[in-house]
């Protein structure tokens, strides 16, 4: 079993000032304003980059650790034997509004609370912008053939924090389009979340069997992040707040199932009791731990697609606990990624 590092247990305070804060700057703009976000890059990817043929975009974990997950995608770039001639890689920041006083950094910077942008939610300034707007802008940035003409394919991944991103992101996603129009494939890579978007009141009980959960012993286990009820305000196209209707969520629940999405799990990630995991009623009405909650979420998903999902994957990396390194260069992680290692 791997021993996981203060990146990956995030055993660490995340409550306290990141400790570095990337250099590059991406503006987002949307109709509710603009504001700009930190990102590390292993090169110039607002300029031409006609070379480039995939691009591999990491989601930090709740530490907002951003460089520490730029050096994890530089190793497992490495170890999958991609070339950075022809593999971008891109670490978005999000940052919290301590991070700003500590580093001095300027007011057009995003910032939301501690963990809220885990969930797609609206920065506490300097405009009311979702994490999700953020991925908006790069899928927007990356869908030029100007500047990318080679590209083929495009991964976002997150481990813990950042894989609850992207689970979340690949439900209410309305910044693939421009990327599908070009035939470029994009792919969103989940692992080791502490929780998943369920499509209705099912839950696994004692046996792992799925029935309607008793809504009195915990009446968040359906909001947001852990359900469709009282969506963000990134998915007010898709039923604003408050519970949206069955042909809302069957809209939702089909694009989902049409993305390209696989789960990693770490065989060893398994601790009820880890400092990190989310310990929240609505949380444990999905397992006991991250590892029992991932292999529910895919039992879940096939019981509501009978007929099979397609492009929906889900591994266990054995010996592997809650470790972003461990899993993502593991042969699956590099599969994941890059497109290289064991199928």
């Amino acid at each position: 079993m791997t021993q996981p590092s203060i990146m990956d247990d995030e055993r660490a305070p995340n409550e306290r000032p990141v400790a570095v804060v990337a250099s590059r700057y991406l503006q987002v703009s949307t109709p509710a304003g603009s504001g700009t976000v930190p990102v590390f890059a292993n090169g110039d990817w607002l300029a031409p980059a006609p070379t480039v043929r995939r691009v591999v975009i990491l989601i930090h974990g709740r530490l907002r650790n951003g460089d520490t997950y730029f050096e994890l995608a530089q190793r497992a770039c490495e170890s999958a034997g991609a070339s950075a001639d022809d593999t971008l890689l891109i670490v978005p920041q999000f940052l919290a509004s301590a991070d700003l006083d500590a580093h001095a950094l300027p007011s057009s910077t995003l910032h939301w609370d501690w963990t809220g942008w885990m969930g797609g939610d609206n920065s506490q300034g300097p405009a009311p912008l979702s994490s999700f707007d953020v991925l908006d802008a790069i899928l927007h940035t990356l869908a030029s053939r100007e500047q990318f003409g080679a590209l083929t394919d495009v991964v976002i991944a997150g481990h813990s924090g950042g894989g609850q991103v992207v689970q979340r992101y690949a439900v209410v996603a309305r910044g693939d389009a421009l990327l599908t129009a070009r035939g470029v494939a994009l792919r969103y890579v989940v692992a080791n979340p502490s929780s998943y978007v369920y499509f209705d009141a099912m839950r696994p009980d004692a046996r792992g069997e799925f029935v309607a959960f008793d809504a009195a012993s915990c009446s968040s286990f359906n909001r947001w992040k852990y359900g469709l009820e009282h969506l963000p305000a990134y998915a007010k196209d898709a039923g604003a707040s408050g519970t949206i209707d069955d042909a809302m969520t069957e809209k939702l629940e089909a694009r989902y199932v049409q993305r390209d999405v696989t789960v990693l799990l770490g065989g060893a990630d398994c601790d009820p009791q880890h400092p990190a995991l989310d310990r929240s009623c609505a949380a444990r009405a999905q397992g006991a731990h991250r590892l029992e909650r991932g292999l529910a979420y895919a039992r879940y998903m096939a019981s509501r697609h009978p007929r099979g999902l397609s492009t929906h994957r889900t591994f266990v990396i054995d010996g592997v606990g809650h470790d972003a390194g461990g899993i993502f260069t593991s042969a699956r992680g590099r599969e994941a990624l890059f497109g290289t290692g064991q199928r």
